[in-house]
């Protein structure tokens, strides 16, 4: 029976200040349980049934801040998530597993070391995610109140003075209807109205088929809007920020505009950061990352990063009694939170960009410059930069974020479906190139709506296209599913076995499933028709004037199969000069394109 006192709200605000804190208290080590979103699930858990609830409305916290002051993102911490003192509770008395201990110490701290991440684990989505960044957007959520107004100067009391903290204006309102919000706002806005920025999103507004203004009709052009079309310069008289949203500042802003002060940079491929590989994928315990010189602005950072500001938007506008934590992630990372198919972890990169606008990001990330300058005078990078320069800063930072991850589709890595070697030696494409080869894979006939479904796929036809073809490798430049994501094949270097007399000319890109009389997934068009060339473009991969085909245009085969065929003929870079060659019907082997096989009842 639970205490007299006992306020499931209360509960559920003090576990991320505990969760955050417990890493400082325990002693370096080795964790028992595997590094998966689960586990941390199972934490969060646990805490929930042992945290104890003080008397009034205080919730039990973490430890004393003094404990952190030597961690360089603190002292912004402090002055964003800490204004409202919480009454601190003992560790010890928290019956915590060892096994737990273990966890917490290794994940709740990001890093990146010799080529190796720390503070990652792995989703049930397939997708790698930091834990650092997203209890910091839980915990910010959770405060409800998260416009911040910036110092006046740099005279702010040092965090460790026992400074008055900021103002923090009332709870973020509803302002769909009444002010920009950060999908529409503009960055000539005054400073005023940059307070009323908010994100303005709602579980409801994030399902699958709206999961943007722009995208809610899948036959229609979906496009990123760059900075250079959306915002004036710097020197344009756009005036600096007086406040701040802490649900940004603390999960994205802060270290989008610290990296890009290091030494910006625009990567040779779609996508912000870097993946990497787990040491294996049912008991992960190590990650490696793919380019040992990857920043701190990892793929698996930005995902924990972007998760903590849709969970802390969600719980900043969640009515009372809250969800328990370890509920709302079970959620999110499974099914959907409230039963919500769009607004899981799936979804995350489109969810985003329908909530996060180019130019109200801007604007956080430049006040957050502003606001690690006048807390931290002596801050080595920002020692002597103006104001117009924060500004290019974040613009620049902004730019790339929106432009090469949220516009661009998530792909899984090879070693993420657990791809077999490739058997010979690959043949390097000449990029760039001037194709888009549009496939269904027919067998696999049905669509795969979860990770482990379409893994599984995957190693099937590898298998079949290596033992049974005798090719190299799966022959598909990239295979993408009904779960939200793209998966790689050949990937964006290598020649692939995708359409025969062309392979050297275009991307073979399949959908799973087979797409005679029905089509595939909206998010999955949107992804191909949109998505994966508008970055390859950018990245130089794919010509701006390239062109769409189906493989019947160049191949004798019924394939991408008739209903498909006909969506693609209406998409923008379809070309309807090259005539479909209209597979014999005599022959079953071209239409055949993978025999029946039996997939296994588990994925990995």
């Amino acid at each position: 029976m639970p205490p007299r006192n006992w306020n499931p709200t209360t509960v559920v605000q003090g576990v991320p200040w505990i969760l955050l804190g417990l890493c400082l208290w325990l002693e370096p080590g080795t964790a028992s349980l595997p590094f998966l979103m689960d586990s941390v699930i199972q934490a969060l858990a646990e805490l929930e049934q042992k945290v104890p609830v003080t008397e009034t409305n205080h919730t039990a916290s973490v430890w004393p801040l003094s404990a952190q002051d030597s961690d360089p993102h603190d002292p912004l911490h402090h002055f964003l998530l800490e204004g409202q003192r919480f009454r601190a509770t003992k560790l010890d008395l928290f019956a915590l597993s060892p096994e737990l201990r273990g966890l917490i110490e290794e994940v709740a701290r990001h890093d990146v070391r010799g080529g190796q991440e720390y503070g990652v684990v792995l989703a049930p989505d397939g997708s790698t995610v930091a834990v650092e960044p997203l209890l910091a957007g839980l915990k910010a959520g959770l405060q409800k109140n998260r416009v911040i107004s910036l110092p006046l100067d740099s005279t702010a009391t040092p965090p460790g003075a026992r400074a008055t903290f900021p103002d923090v204006g009332a709870t973020v309102p509803d302002v769909r209807a009444t002010s920009p919000g950060l999908r529409d706002a503009s960055l000539d806005v005054s400073s005023a109205d940059v307070g009323a920025m908010s994100l303005n999103v709602r579980a409801t507004d994030l399902n699958e088929g709206a999961i943007s203004p722009d995208v809610r009709d899948p036959s229609s052009h979906v496009q990123v809007t760059s900075l250079e079309d959306q915002t004036s310069s710097p020197d344009a008289k756009v005036k600096s920020p007086t406040t701040v949203d802490s649900l940004l500042v603390v999960t994205l802003a802060r270290d989008l505009g610290l990296t890009f002060l290091q030494g910006p940079q625009t990567h040779s491929h779609p996508g912000l950061g870097a993946e990497g590989c787990w040491d294996q994928l049912s008991v992960p315990k190590n990650f490696t990352l793919l380019d040992p010189g990857a920043s701190l602005l990892t793929t698996a950072f930005l995902n924990g990063a972007l998760d903590g500001v849709l969970l802390g938007d969600y719980l900043s506008r969640a009515p009372e009694p809250l969800p328990p934590l370890s509920h709302l992630l079970s959620q999110y990372y499974g099914a959907g939170v409230a039963g919500d198919p769009g607004l899981r972890s799936n979804f995350r990169r489109p969810n985003g960009a329908a909530l996060i606008s180019a130019p109200a990001l801007t604007q956080q990330v430049w006040g957050t410059l502003i606001l690690l300058q006048r807390l931290e005078p002596a801050h080595p990078q920002l020692q002597g930069m103006s104001q117009e320069q924060l500004a290019q800063v974040a613009t620049l930072a902004t730019k790339e974020y929106t432009e090469a991850f949220l516009g661009c589709p998530a792909i899984h890595p090879r070693c993420r479906w657990r791809a077999a070697p490739y058997r010979g030696r690959p043949r390097p494409l000449q990029l760039p190139l001037g194709f888009l080869y549009v496939h269904h894979t027919y067998l696999p006939a049905s669509p795969c709506t979860a990770f482990e479904s379409c893994a599984a796929k995957m190693r099937s036809m590898q298998r079949y296209h290596q033992d049974t073809q005798g090719w190299d490798d799966i022959g598909y430049s990239f295979v993408v599913g009904s779960d939200g994501y793209v998966y790689e094949g050949r990937g964006w270097h290598w020649v692939g076995a995708h359409t025969l007399g062309h392979n050297s000319r275009g991307f073979g890109v399949a959908f799973v499933g087979n797409y005679t009389a029905e089509l595939p997934a909206d998010a999955a068009l949107r992804t191909v028709r949109d998505m994966l060339p508008r970055c390859a473009v950018r990245a130089g991969l794919l010509r701006p004037d390239y062109a769409v085909l189906g493989h019947r245009q160049v191949v004798r085969t019924d394939c991408p199969g008739d209903a498909l065929f006909h969506l693609l003929s209406t998409w923008p870079h379809f070309d309807a000069n090259v005539k479909p060659r209209i597979a014999r019907r005599a022959s079953r082997k071209s239409k055949k394109k993978l025999p029946p096989v039996t997939l296994p009842a588990t994925g990995l």
